[in-house]
């Protein structure tokens, strides 16, 4: 194939898994809706029995293969998806890992009055199961493949109210270059995507996110926010043979918000 050839830029007969769609505001759903564009075959998870309902309009909308129930807390649950992909698919070229969790206590909290419970979970959820799912995808990308973990500016930047989160997602920032490290030889590429803030049920869990929506505008050079249509376009590129010889960065997708002082 002719390396500037447009099939360098699509994912026609690729399969990849989306963990993190809670509905359509999801950033998850604008990554999905991007694959599903360039020709991807979609696995769509759901986290329990109430999101189902949310969730199951969604995969009907991307003709997903596969939709199956992901709590990454709950034994057995990650394993079950790997394995159904290994039995229906045989093969995974990407997986996107877009789910974060806190207890509301520590998420409201300033970091010094966090509990190591609280820690642990968020950690947990947000980070080491992002480990978790790397493990079982690599030996089902026999042909290489692409990572993907959502992160954010406080990871590397003290943000207002981010607190608790701030290093949870600086860990998972630092996981990604490990990964990539790792995988690298066996053409599986790893990314963080941080996006500037976008107004959806998780962040609206944050204190003061209207102010920071707003803050955000004011300081950002293109003087709008990414859409979840923006942020989806961008990591569907990314899964493309395109991206070959990129690997271990964080991608920001904030309309430059991260470059300012």
């Amino acid at each position: 194939m002719d390396m500037y050839s447009v099939e360098n830029f699509n994912l026609k007969g690729k399969k990849g898994l989306i963990i993190g769609i809670a509905n359509t505001e999801s950033i998850a759903y604008g990554c999905a809706k991007a694959f599903k564009a360039l020709g991807a075959d979609l696995a769509i998870t759901h986290l329990n029995k109430k999101s189902i309902s949310y969730v199951a309009p969604i995969a009907e909308e991307l003709g997903a293969d596969i939709l199956m129930p992901c709590n990454v807390q709950n034994s057995g649950e990650l394993e079950a998806v790997f394995d159904t992909i290994k039995q229906q698919w045989g093969q995974l070229d990407f997986v996107l890992h877009s789910i974060a969790f806190a207890p509301n206590i520590d998420l409201h909290g300033q970091l010094i009055d966090s509990s190591s419970d609280g820690f642990l979970m968020a950690m947990d959820v947000s980070c080491h199961s992002f480990i978790r799912m790397s493990r079982l995808a690599a030996p089902l990308m026999t042909e290489g493949g692409s990572l993907f973990a959502m992160s954010f500016y406080g990871a590397e930047k003290v943000v207002e109210n981010y607190d608790l989160m701030g290093p949870v997602k600086s860990a998972l920032e630092s996981s990604v270059r490990y990964l990539a490290s790792e995988l690298g030889h066996k053409g599986i590429r790893v990314y963080c995507i941080s996006p500037g803030p976008v107004k959806t049920r998780a962040s609206s869990g944050l204190k003061s996110f209207d102010k920071l929506i707003s803050d955000t505008i004011i300081r950002t050079p293109t003087q709008h926010l990414a859409t979840i249509a923006d942020i989806g376009k961008a990591t569907a590129l990314m899964a493309t043979p395109a991206a070959t010889m990129i690997t271990g960065e964080t991608i920001f997708i904030d309309g430059g918000h991260h470059i300012m002082g």
